[in-house]
């Protein structure tokens, strides 16, 4: 599937978002954000060689230094997009549970956040030849694929989701999804364009909030 991309994302949209996060008593948005993103993390945290138990650690550790760094945070667009910041802190608590790992040391403490704690991994510069850094790109676009499908299926019917599938993100042929859900075409053309639209509206507020 070839999912058009929008334009560059809009400040004020992300620095909603961002201010939303940095309220910790708002557990709708934290909820809201964790269901979005800790896929993203866990996948990357068992491509880096983690196991399951290992990258579930990985990602509960990440959201509980989001939780305790976003109060302070404070956007700067000439340092990148909040997307590349998330992915720095990824691979940073991905780095830091594989050494204390090596070290047979014992599992993360939950001490208090120092004002400096982030300075270090989050200002390193992407390696251009990083493998662990294809696998984010690769995984960011897959997550936030699958994070519209579950933000829109409230939305639509079931049928409806399904012809979406196959026939757009699937590219199964229009007839022959017809025939394997006993519909007309017109049915499947419908239901293409009415989830089709939703879709791209949902992706590309998806793209605003990080990119």
């Amino acid at each position: 599937m070839t999912v058009e991309t929008p334009t560059d994302s809009l400040l004020p949209t992300r620095q909603s978002l961002l201010s939303r996060l940095r309220d910790c008593d708002d557990q709708q948005g934290w909820r809201e954000f964790f269901d979005t993103y800790w896929r993203l993390t866990y996948n990357v945290a068992r491509h880096a060689g983690l196991d399951d138990a290992s990258a579930q650690d990985v990602v509960q550790n990440t959201f509980i230094y989001l939780a305790r760094r976003m109060p302070k945070f404070h956007y700067d667009p000439s340092r990148g997009s909040f997307k590349s910041w998330l992915r720095c802190v990824t691979r940073s608590r991905i780095s830091v549970y594989c050494r204390r790992a090596e070290s047979k040391a014992p599992p993360l403490p939950e001490l208090a956040l120092e004002d400096q704690d982030a300075s270090v991994w989050e200002s390193i510069p992407d390696p251009a030849q990083d493998a662990l850094d294809e696998v984010w790109q690769r995984e960011w676009q897959e997550n936030l694929l699958k994070a519209a499908l579950r933000r829109i299926r409230p939305k639509v019917s079931a049928q409806q989701l399904m012809i979406f599938e196959l026939a757009t993100l699937g590219e199964v042929p229009l007839k022959q999804v017809a025939r394997k859900l006993q519909v007309s075409l017109m049915q499947v053309y419908l239901a293409r364009h009415r989830v089709g639209k939703l879709f791209k509206t949902e992706l590309q507020r998806l793209r605003q909030e990080t990119e």
